[in-house]
């Protein structure tokens, strides 16, 4: 099995990233979080202009074929640069619906995680789902039910939902995506962690010398760099599995999003230590990251659930 990216998804990996660079995405994140969501939106629309959610959908259906794996390496890219928005959600949904309006970026949507019972951003998308877990697994069209509700990630707005009828969609697939492109998010969001860590004591000093020459201070960087590399070929793997490869195993998908989880908050824990009480202050970007790692943690899969998937599995 050939377990390395080919030119073509290093070449569209590289696109989603230029294009992120260049769409100010900390400050979309903050519009966002204030109730301005016309930015977000429009990076929303740029990338759906790349074919991000038609690589979800099969060229039957109007989309570009199914490919979780490139999938993934586009939303490592959408965490590292804090994008918000239901867009893990937008994109399963596609998968599972094969909506126009999804696959052309025209419209974003959420659903419900099974788990926690919130919707992600109800209130902010134009299509609503609750996902109801008992067998079998149903989609239903929603309403939002009351005001939104604050997250831990100021860029994130909870909501239940109340179902109404139910859809014929393709809900494994649905639940799947939602897992994979979380946790592919989370190894985005731990790396930009370590990124800013990184630079960050290069610069500050203590006793005339860059904190990054302490000893201690190189040891929680590599735990966090370790951490981080060895979950990237659990979700590569995941991916393979998600597209139905026949030697994935049941397991990988669960392992990855744990995996993912434990690296993003041990980069986080890092990036505080390090970077101090400037890491605690709202006008500090860091700040957004690592109350974004906290919050997917806890989003389509906890860790404690994937590791009970894990040993569960014959």
């Amino acid at each position: 099995m050939r377990f390395l990216p080919d030119q073509d998804h290093l070449a569209y990996t590289s696109t989603v990233r230029r294009l992120l660079e260049d769409s100010t995405p900390v400050r979309t994140a903050r519009a966002w979080a204030a109730g301005d969501h016309a930015p977000g939106r429009a990076l929303w629309r740029a990338l759906a202009d790349t074919g991000l959610p038609a690589l979800a959908v099969p060229e039957e259906a109007g989309g570009l074929g199914w490919y979780p794996p490139e999938l993934a390496a586009a939303f490592v890219e959408i965490g590292r640069a804090a994008a918000p928005g239901p867009l893990v959600e937008t994109v399963a949904l596609t998968a599972a619906l094969h909506d126009g309006k999804l696959l052309t970026g025209e419209h974003l949507a959420t659903v419900t995680d099974p788990a926690a019972g919130y919707a992600v951003d109800a209130h902010a998308a134009d299509a609503v789902y609750t996902l109801t877990p008992t067998p079998p697994p149903t989609l239903h069209a929603a309403t939002p039910t009351g005001p939104a509700l604050p997250s831990v990630d100021p860029t994130r707005h909870l909501a239940r939902c109340t179902p109404g009828d139910p859809l014929a969609a393709d809900t494994r697939r649905l639940s799947d995506l939602c897992t994979l492109l979380t946790a592919a998010q989370l190894l985005g969001l731990g790396r930009a962690l370590l990124d800013s860590s990184v630079e960050y004591v290069r610069h500050r000093k203590q006793f005339g010398r860059p904190v990054g020459s302490f000893q201690a201070v190189k040891h929680q960087l590599a735990d966090a760099a370790v951490g981080l590399e060895f979950a990237q070929p659990l979700l590569y793997g995941a991916a393979l599995a998600v597209r139905g490869d026949a030697a994935a195993d049941p397991r990988d998908l669960p392992a990855a999003k744990a995996a993912c989880s434990q690296a993003a908050l041990t980069a986080a824990r890092t990036a505080l230590q390090v970077h101090g009480a400037i890491g605690y202050t709202d006008e500090y970007d860091v700040s957004l990251l690592l109350r974004k790692a906290r919050a997917l943690a806890q989003a389509w899969g906890t860790t404690r659930t994937c590791h009970e998937a894990v040993l569960a599995a014959p």
